[in-house]
């Protein structure tokens, strides 16, 4: 007679691991197992795991700088919707903004006050105070920041490098 072979849960659920894991931990780990996978293969097609581990670091490295450029350019985008608002605004004028991406993950919206006008021989300023909203209703949460956008020919910039390090945590 023939044996049966009784697959155990774990056995089951080994091969859904990485995407398990994948949505505990996030971006980061996806990138450092993409590189395992890759150093991997590498190691095992070329019998030399020093290949392997050249291959396997510069995957991650350059999964990490597309992740980095990522989020950089959506923060700018934000940043710009900001600065974009108070053109047109005086000292204590407040209006909401919002940013709608392309891929509709993290658009955010808020408020926008001028608080103060920066004159310089070099540059015009606005000192802004600025919020982003999480929920409606009753359940509104409002994180205030501060920051500044200054005049760069014909657009308001963000001037700030760091307005707010909690806000832009992903950057640290």
């Amino acid at each position: 007679m023939g044996r049966v072979a009784v697959r155990s849960p774990g056995r089951v659920l080994l091969p859904l691991l990485p995407f398990i894991l994948t949505a505990l931990v996030g971006c980061r780990f996806v990138n450092e197992l993409a590189g395992a996978a890759a150093g991997g293969a590498t190691a095992a097609a070329s019998a030399n795991p020093l290949v392997g581990v050249a291959v396997g670091v510069a995957v991650n490295s350059a999964l990490d700088a597309t992740t980095d450029y990522i989020v950089r350019t959506r923060q700018r985008a934000e940043q710009d919707a900001i600065a974009g608002e108070v053109a047109t605004m005086s000292v204590g004028d407040r209006r909401p903004w919002e940013i709608r991406h392309d891929i509709p993950i993290g658009n955010e919206h808020g408020e926008v006050q001028v608080t103060r006008m920066i004159t310089t021989p070099l540059a015009s300023c606005k000192e802004l105070l600025f919020s982003v909203d999480s929920g409606s209703g009753d359940e509104l949460k409002r994180a205030w920041y501060t920051t500044q956008a200054c005049h760069n020919g014909q657009q308001w910039k963000w001037a700030l490098a760091e307005p707010a390090v909690e806000r832009w945590g992903s950057l640290q």
